[in-house]
C-alpha cells in the first residue's frame, strides 16, 4: 500500500467524486462532512488513527458520499483497487475490518432513519460513525 501525507486543512476525498481506494489512518484524525441540500456543511464525524474512510468507494465505485479534510496533519495509507482484489484473493480473512466497518455504518444508518421515521431527535450522525 502507498502511505501518503497530508497538512492540517488539506482536503482528502471530496464528496461526489470518484474514486477506486480506501483509506486508513495511520496517524492524525480527520473530518467527514456532507453537503446538506441548502449548502450547509454537516459534520458526520470525526476518524482517527487506524479508523478507515473511503471504503464504499473502493467496492462499489460510486462518487464518494462524503468530503473529507485533515484536522492536523496526518499520515494515511491508500488501499488500491489492485490491493483490495488481491486480497480478497490470497487472504480474504484480512478484509473482515473492512466489513466491519461497513456493517457498523449500515446499522447507524438504519438507526438513524428508524429514529426520524418514529419521529424521534435524532442524535446526529457524528455519533454513529
Amino acid at each position: 500500500m502507498k502511505t501518503n501525507c497530508y497538512k492540517k486543512g488539506e482536503e482528502i476525498i471530496q464528496e461526489g467524486m470518484f474514486s477506486d481506494c480506501a483509506y486508513i489512518i495511520d496517524a492524525g484524525s480527520v473530518e467527514v462532512s456532507k453537503k446538506r441540500p441548502n449548502g450547509e456543511k454537516q459534520i458526520i464525524g470525526v476518524l482517527k488513527e487506524n479508523d478507515i474512510f473511503g471504503e464504499m468507494g473502493l467496492i462499489d465505485g460510486l462518487p464518494r458520499s462524503a468530503t473529507v479534510v485533515a484536522l492536523e496533519d496526518c499520515t494515511i495509507s491508500i488501499m488500491t483497487q489492485e490491493a483490495f482484489n488481491s486480497l480478497a484473493q490470497h487472504n480474504p480473512q484480512a478484509l473482515m475490518p473492512i466489513l466491519k466497518v461497513l456493517a457498523k455504518r449500515l446499522r447507524s444508518t438504519l438507526t438513524l432513519v428508524e429514529d426520524m421515521q418514529d419521529g424521534k431527535p435524532s442524535r446526529g450522525l457524528e455519533d454513529r460513525v
